[in-house]
């Protein structure tokens, strides 16, 4: 599967910090993808005499990470160069000053030789939140995302700039686009990022009337402070396996048992890994001072947790007999088929799966690290890596991201597959296009479309980018 790593990169980028009655957690994994694309910013205290304002921003970069990593250092600056710079300056002017950035600093990066040449043609999705003293602007350009918990449920959520959606279709149609297998002229799924300068070139049309915009949504809610709790922003690599509910529900528990916000972030992306994301993951909790504290009550009930999960790996391991020691997908099958009290909301046992493992590495004299994968994909007895496993894991991520649409979808796929074999004699090397995970996908010119792609791979691929062949697609979805 040329999208992914034989197995997933888990190390961490982690960090942490505190001011403006803030405290924040962050992290982010490459996980199965070959190249990490992700990006963000963390400013507690802003110039400009904003000291009392915050800044927080998951960057979700495709076709390369080019794109993301300039704007986590510097699409902050632009959108305080813009209409306000001052705590003085109206709600309104504040959010004139969000769309103006993000309009100019796309412009800006349209210099760059190697965007303009055609030599990196990265774009990134963007999602924000900016905290004044008042109010809290949150700011969505694509299919990242960001919750607000508050009185103790999702208070307020961005929405996806899909390809499908009504309002970003018709204009993809206005522009001479077309949304074919939910995607930008059938290769780009979402309508709005930075970058992504192939889909920025019809002319006569304004750069909030192309193809795929970089205008940003700009949604104000004024803070309360005894409701609100905490605020996550997270790529679509945590959306694909976690619902906006799930996930907050998820955080408040171990907001409970922990007040180290870098390992409750740890916890999110390794939980996400065992669910069976296989995209890059980044994730930013920003602890409001309405945030849950911990409870003696909830610290207690993990213990008993961890130590009934302990027994049981124990016991499985020492009731083997002749069948011998039972490799640790057989042990997680059997612990999951339990009614067990008290696992975490949202998180469920995947969210555990470092303590099983370390009881089975502790007890089992005979383990072998390809027993399984650390992102959850179960390996078949035959080995590691077997064609059914991956094929078995491929049709479990297609229904997953799909959900209820997968049928047409996957007729649509078809379909379009069939097109693209009669065109293969006509347009073979013509579509320089590959495949992306949900938000992410590369690039082909805005006009004239390309002809349509092989069937979406089943396994949420985003691959490298190819500059001579097509590649499998596919397009999770996470709402």
């Amino acid at each position: 599967m040329g999208a992914f790593l034989d197995k997933p990169k888990t190390e961490k980028h982690s960090a942490h910090g505190e001011g403006n009655g803030l405290r924040y957690g962050l992290s982010s994994m490459q996980g199965w993808r070959v190249e990490m694309e992700d990006a963000h910013t963390a400013v507690v205290g802003l110039p400009h005499g904003l000291t009392d304002w915050s800044f927080f921003a998951v960057y979700d970069g495709h076709a390369g990470s080019r794109v993301a990593n300039y704007c986590s250092g510097h699409l902050l600056e632009h959108i305080l160069s813009e209409d306000f710079s001052s705590g003085s300056a109206s709600v309104e002017g504040v959010k004139d000053g969000i769309r103006s950035g993000f309009l100019t600093i796309d412009e800006y990066m349209r210099s760059f030789s190697d965007l303009r040449q055609g030599l990196d043609r990265s774009g990134s999705t963007a999602v924000c939140v900016l905290l004044s003293p008042t109010h809290l602007y949150f700011i969505n350009c694509g299919d990242s995302r960001a919750v607000l918990s508050r009185d103790t449920k999702v208070g307020f959520s961005t929405q996806d700039h899909k390809p499908c959606n009504p309002r970003e279709k018709e204009r993809i149609q206005n522009a001479g686009g077309s949304v074919m297998i939910q995607r930008v002229n059938g290769s780009l799924a979402v309508s709005r990022a930075l970058g992504d300068y192939d889909y920025k070139c019809v002319h006569g049309k304004g750069p909030t009337e192309q193809l795929v915009s970089p205008e940003p949504e700009v949604c104000v809610l004024e803070r309360a402070a005894e409701g609100d709790e905490f605020v996550v922003l997270a790529c679509d690599g945590i959306w694909d396996v976690m619902s906006n509910e799930e996930l907050c529900e998820f955080v408040r528990s171990r907001l409970l048992v922990c007040d180290d916000l870098e390992k409750v972030c740890n916890s999110v992306v390794d939980t996400c890994l065992h669910k069976g994301s296989r995209d890059n993951m980044s994730v930013v909790v920003v602890c409001l001072p309405g945030a849950p504290k911990i409870s003696e009550e909830a610290v207690k009930k993990e213990e008993e947790l961890d130590k009934y999960l302990e027994t049981r790996v124990e016991e499985l391991l020492g009731n083997c007999g002749e069948a011998g020691v039972p490799d640790l997908v057989s042990v997680l099958r059997s612990i999951a088929t339990e009614n067990i009290p008290n696992l975490p909301p949202g998180g469920g046992l995947a969210s555990k799966r470092s303590v099983i493992e370390a009881v089975y590495n502790k007890l089992n004299p005979h383990r072998e690290e390809e027993g399984a994968c650390a992102g959850g994909e179960e390996e078949s007895e035959e080995g590691g890596g077997s064609t059914a496993a991956h094929l078995l894991e491929a049709l479990r991520q297609f229904r997953l991201h799909h959900r209820g649409q997968y049928h047409s979808v996957l007729e649509e796929s078809l379909a379009a597959y069939h097109l693209r074999g009669e065109s293969t004699a006509d347009g073979a090397g013509e579509g320089r296009r590959t495949s992306d995970d949900d938000s992410d996908g590369q690039q082909q010119p805005a006009s004239p479309p390309s002809p349509p792609s092989p069937p979406p791979s089943p396994a949420t691929a985003k691959p490298e980018a190819s500059k001579d062949a097509p590649a499998p697609e596919s397009d999770p979805s996470s709402d």
